[in-house]
């Protein structure tokens, strides 16, 4: 997978997926991420990426000259899609959706957002991460790359761990221990070392349910509530 970023700060996007598990996907192949700068496709003396918008008003817009120019000399993946308030909201199967590409770009707004005519005439679609404004799209780049891109097949290494996180069955992750087994008096429930794995997975299903219902009952609405099974599952007692 291609990923292409747009921006005026590509130093924050380079320095951020040459680590962890991104750095090594790109060092094996699997990924490619390339950080593209705006003002090489800006003009003038000083490079300007932005300016005042016209009728008045406070703040700086992105000029179309430099987003349209690096796209046409970089002609970066498509789709191409502008972080914006604006945008789609951005969730888990957005996510997925994107993983199954073999390439996307995204364009970071910054100050008060682009020339309408990016949006008319150059882009895809727009991605939001919510109902929030950051000072820029990088941050919202850089949370889009890591949640799409450990969906890749071949980046994290245990396939598995993708598919039993929060968000992947409409439920949040159930709760998670590690040695040592004994810390300051505090034990993890005793069904973690049963070595029953089937009721292992039960209790863990009816944990991630009960983080769920307590932490985001929006999200069981909109699995259409709880089925028999899980309402049973709920109140078992686990040895």
């Amino acid at each position: 997978m291609r990923i292409d970023i747009l921006t005026i700060f590509p130093s924050l996007i380079n320095s951020f997926v040459k680590e962890s598990l991104i750095g090594r996907a790109q060092e094996r192949g699997t990924l490619e991420i390339v950080a593209h700068d705006l003002r090489e496709g800006a003009s003038g003396t000083h490079k300007a990426v932005d300016d005042t918008p016209f009728g008045g008003g406070p703040g700086m817009v992105l000029k179309p000259e430099p987003i349209f120019n690096v796209v046409e000399k970089k002609n970066p993946p498509r789709p191409l899609l502008l972080l914006s308030p604006a945008g789609e909201t951005f969730t888990h199967s957005k996510a997925k959706e994107l993983s199954k590409l073999d390439g996307f770009s995204l364009i970071c707004g910054r100050y008060e957002g682009v020339d309408q005519r990016v949006r008319d005439h150059l882009i895809d679609g727009e991605i939001s991460l919510g109902d929030f404004v950051l000072a820029g799209g990088e941050i919202a780049a850089l949370a889009i790359i890591e949640t799409v891109t450990r969906l890749v097949p071949g980046v994290m290494g245990n396939e598995e761990s993708a598919e039993s996180e929060s968000f992947a069955e409409g439920l949040l992750e159930y709760p998670q221990y590690t040695r040592p087994w004994d810390f300051k008096g505090i034990t993890p429930p005793d069904v973690l070392r049963s070595g029953n794995h089937e009721e292992i997975e039960l209790w863990r299903k009816a944990r991630a349910l009960e983080m769920t219902l307590s932490n985001r009952p929006d999200l069981i609405e909109k699995r259409g509530g709880l089925t028999d099974d899980e309402q049973s599952l709920l109140i078992r007692k686990f040895k």
